[in-house]
């Protein structure tokens, strides 16, 4: 008989470094949990949420992210991750594309993994299509078929997951939803663990 497994999803954005944070923690619940994580894409509006352009935050809107930046690193300094803060105000949707794609083949983590981290550490312009192409064949998939999804039906599946996630309630990244109910923030995950554990999905031994 087939062991139960639940379906958690999993929203994120690769510019977002607390969605940065959340990535290996939130994968490797496939590993100690009967749960199969949904990774779906959800491009967050920076400008609306800290006061448009880099030249338009008033020192309010600066103070905020100054500190949401301080918390990061703080999170990432425990696990020896690097994260800097981007220079610009970056557009996600073809990291976010590629990021529906490598999903789709089995390569979510191999993709995902490298474009967080060259992108915390300025190595990564997730605008420039052959540099996305480029860690698409990092991770081990085909360069050429990508840049093919990216131009047909990608956009149209990357807004169909914003779509989803507005009918979901879902106002940030990174969330994670069980059983319909939403977890937002890096930090949260530890409530997710104890939400999987409540229901009988800890594994016995972690996969």
């Amino acid at each position: 008989m087939p062991e139960m497994v639940e379906t958690v999803k999993f929203y994120y954005d690769y510019k977002s470094p607390f969605t940065y944070l959340a990535l290996e923690p939130a994968l490797d619940l496939e590993r100690t949990h009967r749960v199969r994580i949904r990774p779906t894409p959800l491009e967050v509006d920076l400008h609306a949420a800290y006061g448009g352009d880099l030249n338009q935050r008033s020192e309010r809107d600066w103070f905020k992210v100054r500190y949401l930046y301080a918390d990061a690193r703080r999170f990432a300094s425990e696990r020896g991750i690097i994260i800097r803060g981007p220079q610009k105000l970056f557009d996600s949707r073809l990291a976010l594309i590629g990021g529906l794609y490598a999903d789709a083949h089995g390569r979510f983590r191999e993709f995902s993994t490298r474009v967080f981290e060259r992108f915390f550490k300025r190595e990564l312009n997730i605008e420039d299509g052959g540099a996305i192409a480029a860690v698409i064949t990092e991770a081990g998939l085909d360069a050429a078929d990508f840049r093919r999804y990216a131009e047909s039906e990608g956009p149209a599946a990357l807004a169909a997951a914003g779509g989803e996630a507005d009918r979901a309630g879902v106002f940030g990244v990174p969330t994670l939803v069980v059983q319909g109910e939403p977890f937002w923030g890096n930090d949260r995950i530890v409530w997710v663990i104890r939400k999987l554990d409540g229901m009988g999905l800890k594994r016995e031994r972690a996969a």
